[in-house]
């Protein structure tokens, strides 16, 4: 009944629902708190390029420089050109990058396990808010991620063809890798997973150490375009990152040892980012991805450990499947083993979850094909998998258009979770509390001791540009915190107390408060008033 031709159509019929999706949603996203930044960095490079290299602005802004700007200066660029809000046009760009990232993540699992295995992954991926609902506005995070989800199909396709792949191939290796490196120097992770693959292909493939000597002379001659296209495009993209051979390395360094004044919460413990345990990924994981695709990922455990006969059929495919399993684990073996200063979760690491998702398709597959002689418990298997999945869609459906904040539920009621793990850190919430504030007074004008209108003033426990982007004239966004009439703050690590205030509006999904609206009028009244003297006080 469900040959692959019908499988096919299932996937086909996903992607465009997910291209729907996109379409009807973008612009229902708020500005994340990086994405000011990142897009004053996108024009700076649009400068330098349109000032014949002369305006080296882009290399003075903030830390920006240690970054690629493939995604801002795209951004940049297109602003220019289409007559769409450039926060929107931000968000859209974006999940186009994440909907690519499910596309690659589909091809590697098709080839390793068939159209099955490749219609599971990407529904997996569909259902992970962590992608689904973060690919609108990780604007750094997604878009690495789809690169290096391409960058992992052609290495697999590039191990298939050793020593001697085609150079059509290798270019495009090296343009995945490139775009990699072009956004983030952690592309690196790219360049390490080729590396130790070429060693073991030699080592597989060739007998005797002047054999393998020629396979490895032999590839790494093939792939010198890869390294050239790579470069090329890592040098148009992040341009500081080719100014002095010792900027890599810098940009390497600054990231693995980034620490700054912040704090993050992990099951309900509060902590320096520099202090979480070497278990703070992992944990994350474990509480962030479906409860199905981690019963993919046991399943593809189980069926490695008691029916390895089961993955007879991909030991022609050594080298690929030994190249998604280095790219899934090898970045949180590197964490624990690390313990770099971490925070928002696994936001920084949203690249490893396209090839989870991988593995879990495959292991959904496979666990299928493994019970073909318990028909009762294959059944059970599909039942479950099904009441898992629309679980899950129901749970995103209510948190929309929240959806990267969900958790499953090892971490408890999702009011459990936004108070023990972190919650909305991107502070979407604040474009729909800024309407619920326009809402409130959209009669009660402001007027000062002349009885001429003035703007309220508002306090935004984020960037200003979250405030000022969605508010009227009526409004005005101050960092002057104790002078504000109004605060707009979400519930993420305790923000909303910072300011007292009488709450006149709340953005709530699922019983679980993500932003709040307090009204100050009254505390400054009351501050304003003049004291009389001999009065009780």
């Amino acid at each position: 009944m469900f040959t692959p031709l019908v499988f096919r159509r299932l996937s086909l019929a996903l992607f465009a629902a997910l291209g729907l999706f996109i379409a009807f949603t973008f612009f229902q996203y708020g500005i994340s708190n990086d994405e000011e930044v990142q897009h004053i960095y996108g024009r700076l490079l649009l400068d330098f390029y349109s000032s014949g290299f002369t305006d080296r602005s882009a290399f003075e802004y903030r830390n920006l420089f240690l970054y690629g700007g493939l995604f801002d200066l795209i951004a940049a660029l297109l602003e220019r050109i289409l007559p769409i809000w450039v926060w929107d046009m931000r968000h859209l760009l974006s999940a186009l990058f994440g909907l690519a990232g499910i596309v690659a993540a589909y091809k590697i699992a098709r080839r390793l396990g068939g159209e099955r295995a490749g219609f599971f992954t990407v529904l997996l991926l569909a259902i992970t808010g962590a992608w689904s609902g973060a690919m609108f506005t990780h604007t750094k995070d997604v878009p690495f991620a789809a690169c290096m989800a391409w960058a992992l199909y052609y290495t697999m396709l590039v191990m298939e063809k050793l020593p001697r792949p085609p150079l059509k191939l290798s270019v495009k290796l090296g343009i995945a890798v490139g775009c990699a490196l072009g956004l983030r120097i952690g592309g690196a992770f790219a360049v390490i997973y080729l590396l130790l693959l070429l060693g073991l292909a030699g080592l597989v493939n060739a007998t005797g150490w002047k054999a393998r000597l020629r396979y490895w002379v032999d590839s790494a001659i093939r792939l010198v375009p890869a390294g050239i296209t790579a470069f090329i495009l890592m040098a148009v993209f992040w341009p500081w990152g080719v100014m002095s051979p010792d900027h890599p390395l810098l940009a390497a360094k600054s990231f693995s040892h980034f620490a700054f004044n912040m704090l993050t919460i992990m099951d309900g413990r509060v902590m320096p980012i520099g202090d979480v345990p070497r278990y703070y990924l992992p944990a994350y994981l474990l509480v962030r991805l479906p409860e199905v695709f981690l019963l993919g990922l046991v399943g593809l455990t189980a069926v490695a450990a008691l029916h390895l006969d089961k993955l007879s059929v991909h030991r022609g495919k050594l080298l690929p499947w030994l190249a998604l399993l280095i790219a899934a684990l090898f970045p949180i073996a590197f964490n624990v083993i690390d313990k770099p200063a971490l925070y928002n979760g696994i936001r920084h690491f949203t690249f490893v979850v396209p090839p989870i998702a991988v593995l879990a398709g495959l292991g959904l597959s496979l666990s299928w094909d493994a019970l073909h002689r318990w028909a009762r418990v294959r059944q059970g298997l599909g039942i479950a998998c099904a009441a898992l999945c629309l679980l899950t869609v129901t749970t995103l459906w209510r948190l929309h258009p929240y959806e990267y904040i969900y958790y499953n539920n090892l971490a408890g009621t999702m009011a459990e979770a936004e108070e023990e793990w972190e919650g909305d850190y991107w502070s979407s919430s604040l474009r729909e509390a800024a309407d619920i504030l326009e809402e409130e007074i959209s009669s009660k004008p402001k007027h000062d001791a002349d009885g001429n209108i003035v703007p309220y003033l508002v306090a935004v426990c984020a960037e200003n540009i979250q405030g000022t982007a969605y508010l009227d004239q009526r409004f005005s966004v101050t960092k002057n915190w104790e002078a504000a009439d109004f605060y707009l703050s979400t519930t993420n690590m305790g923000c909303d107390d910072v300011m007292k205030g009488s709450i006149i509006g709340e953005v709530e999904r699922m019983g679980v408060v993500l932003a709040v609206v307090k009204d100050r009028r009254q505390l400054l009244a009351h501050q304003r008033k003049p004291r009389i003297p001999g009065s009780a006080h």
